[in-house]
């Protein structure tokens, strides 16, 4: 912050900017990597709002402490759903969200690989592809989990789909291994079956 960290007509402190940010990485690091990889068009976007966040590209306003009358100049924000810095009240509030409805229960952890051959086509017809992982997907758990062999219950399942292998390299979407991870509670009573 511009003005005291510990501002004296609240005693709040103020907001600490990290040593090392993604931006700061992007920045110094992005244009090395772009000379040797294709981003896609999503991640292009993702990594210029990035790197433009909270700079004078994107302009500015005036900030006042509601405390003391400080005023300073703040640049505004990318508001990308991706962006760290712009987004960890947002994710964390979803976080808290998805905690609060969490089956006190263990889980199992599966995941559904596309297939090599199906990931050019993919690319193409993304909405069709993943739509259909997700429909196989739970198809087959259900059918699995249903049958009394395996657990013989009805179950409910959480389902992710990853397309980046690595965030923090930034990978082309062209990656080695879409995938599906699942988050799939054990049930703690079925019809056929009591399971502790």
């Amino acid at each position: 912050m511009p003005h005291d960290a510990q501002c004296r007509g609240t005693g709040a402190t103020a907001e600490v900017r990290p040593a090392l940010e993604v931006a700061d990485i992007f920045r110094r690091y992005g244009p090395d990597y772009l000379r040797e990889h294709r981003l896609t068009p999503e991640q292009g976007k993702v990594f210029r709002a990035i790197t433009r966040c909270r700079t004078a590209e994107l302009g500015g306003h005036l900030d006042v402490c509601k405390a003391c009358g400080h005023q300073w100049q703040a640049y505004n924000s990318c508001r990308n759903r991706h962006c760290p810095k712009c987004q960890w009240g947002v994710q964390a509030g979803w976080i808290a969200g998805r905690i609060k409805r969490v089956i006190h229960t263990h889980y199992f952890h599966t995941v559904f690989t596309l297939p090599a051959q199906l990931r050019p086509l993919a690319m193409g017809n993304r909405r069709a592809i993943y739509g259909l992982l997700f429909q196989t997907a739970w198809q087959t758990l259900r059918e699995c989990t249903l049958d009394p062999k395996w657990l013989g219950a009805e179950v409910g399942v959480t389902m992710v789909l990853h397309t980046w292998k690595d965030m923090g390299r930034l990978r082309p979407a062209q990656l080695r291994r879409p995938h599906r991870g699942h988050q799939v509670p054990r049930p703690v009573h079925s019809p056929r079956r009591h399971h502790e």
